[in-house]
């Protein structure tokens, strides 16, 4: 199954750009919204959060970003009362074994990969996401 809607959330115009052409020419899902700032997308959500029809299925998020970053973005979705199950995976360029070990921590996070994102990663996440939903 196809996501109906990504969150692509990273700081990176480039990064967002080219994550969203290779998004949608390999059909991983019909609408893509991109946040150049977490706290946007947490603000979002949070104004959302009891309407499964308009929440994301996944989110590809950025750790290094400025105002909020990926942890602080994480430290607060854990916190919403969101009952829809949505996909978390960590898009970074941070080959920093630290973040990798933190990454694990968070049970909302289903995978962490390495940018850049390539056609091969996003199949993966595709067959992640069918298996959650």
């Amino acid at each position: 199954m196809k996501n109906k809607l990504t969150y692509i959330i990273d700081d990176d115009k480039l990064t967002v750009k080219l994550m969203s052409i290779l998004i949608s020419k390999n059909k991983f899902c019909e609408e893509i919204e991109s946040f150049n700032n977490a706290q946007f997308a947490i603000d979002k959500l949070k104004e959302n959060w009891n309407d499964s029809e308009i929440l994301p299925d996944a989110i590809l998020l950025d750790l290094n970003m400025p105002v909020m970053d990926g942890w602080q973005f994480l430290d607060e979705f854990i916190h919403l009362p969101i009952k829809k199950e949505i996909s978390i995976f960590i898009m970074t360029s941070s080959i920093d074994p630290a973040d990798i070990e933190m990454a694990k921590k968070y049970d909302v996070i289903k995978d962490y990969i390495m940018k850049p994102i390539t056609a091969q990663k996003l199949d993966t996440l595709c067959k992640l996401i069918s298996k959650i939903n």
